[in-house]
């Protein structure tokens, strides 16, 4: 956290207490911003007192994300910060640098769709707002892959509480696993071509190991004989059925949804939303932030919240969003798939991991 040198010294501050920022005093300064695109604009005001006098420097560098912050007018040269000096390193210089492959890149824009904001961002180091009909920003999925850093090096505490599973149905889709343990998700579990047996076999594994948990199951399609072999076996899983009707409405109270899906996905991005202090965990799986940033979303006339369908997502970029799905069926597939408005208020409380 500290070097101390006969030449002078260097230390760590918490980017989000300005207060730490101010009253530096030295013949040299060297501010350095790490990450800066989640740095509030306190702090960089409060380097300001030390910039203004002596041979005093401030280094800025981050990862791009939303069109938005300090460190997106710095990088514009917007009026007042025409005294930074500006650079971006583009994917070409990347590569040639050997910091990333081409055959990367490549992939990602195939896994992703190059007209999406995690791509522009990921990949082209470019400042990409996610669309303004898509549900979850990136800049919220982000957020929770750091909170999922602090909750993996303290040891992953939490008991499990729910366990999502979307069944694969053909080709190259994958079933997947999600584990909600505490308020995180642990690194998910990807199965090709298991039958439905195999599928089942697996989750009585893990529910054996937490025979309290919950378990949750995409219902529609193959879906069906995992929970019926699961309910045969006494495991009391619960069937999500994406199209099904739902009275349930958003966190306002003002608006519905067209079915189970819409409802699952927009409490995905209630939950996701800083502002309302729900710190779940999510893990840096680059399949999953792919998944939670392709869906778009309308409001129908009469005030319903219609979430792009599964199979429209794929005609769009290829493929299914099974992690997504996997995911949002262990934090409220149960929640949505008893209509239970009672306990959807327990999992939108501020809680710490």
């Amino acid at each position: 956290m500290a070097l101390k040198l006969s030449t002078g010294e260097a230390f760590a501050l918490a980017s989000d207490d300005p207060s730490m920022i101010e009253g530096a005093h030295a013949d040299n300064i060297l501010y350095i911003f790490d990450e800066s695109k989640s740095i509030i604009g306190a702090t960089f005001d409060a380097a300001e007192g030390a910039l203004s006098t002596g041979n005093a420097y401030a280094l800025a560098i981050s990862t791009p994300g939303e069109p938005s912050g300090r460190f997106y007018d710095i990088q514009m040269r917007k009026p007042g910060y025409t005294d930074w000096h500006v650079r971006h390193v583009t994917l070409d210089e990347a590569i040639a640098a050997g910091r990333i492959s081409r055959e990367w890149a490549n992939a990602r824009k195939e896994q992703w769709n190059e007209n999406s904001a995690v791509y522009q961002n990921r990949v082209l180091g470019e400042f990409a707002s996610s669309e303004a009909d898509g549900i979850i920003p990136l800049s919220w999925v982000e957020v929770a892959n750091e909170r999922w850093r602090v909750w993996d090096d303290s040891g992953r505490p939490g008991q499990v509480k729910t366990i999502g599973v979307d069944v694969a149905r053909s080709g190259e889709d994958k079933t997947c696993i999600a584990i909600l343990r505490g308020n995180a998700i642990e690194p998910l579990r990807y199965h090709s071509r298991d039958d439905t047996m195999v599928t089942a076999g697996r989750v009585a594994g893990i529910h054996k190991l937490a025979h309290w948990a919950s378990v949750v199951v995409d219902v529609i399609g193959i879906g069906a004989g995992v929970v019926d072999k699961l309910r045969s076996d006494g495991i009391p899983a619960i069937a999500f059925n994406a199209a099904e009707r739902t009275d349930l409405t958003d966190a306002s109270g003002e608006l519905g949804f067209l079915n189970c899906r819409s409802a699952s996905w927009w409490m995905m991005r209630e939950i996701l939303d800083p502002a309302n202090g729900v710190l779940v965990a999510l893990p840096p799986d680059d399949i999953l932030t792919g998944d939670l940033c392709a869906p778009k979303y309308r409001v129908a006339p009469g005030g319903k919240i219609v979430v792009e369908a599964k199979d429209e997502i794929k005609k769009r970029i290829g493929r299914s969003t099974d992690a997504a799905d996997a995911v949002i069926m262990a934090l409220v597939g149960d929640i949505v798939a008893m209509g239970n408005a009672v306990q959807r208020q327990v999992i939108y409380n501020p809680v710490r991991i």
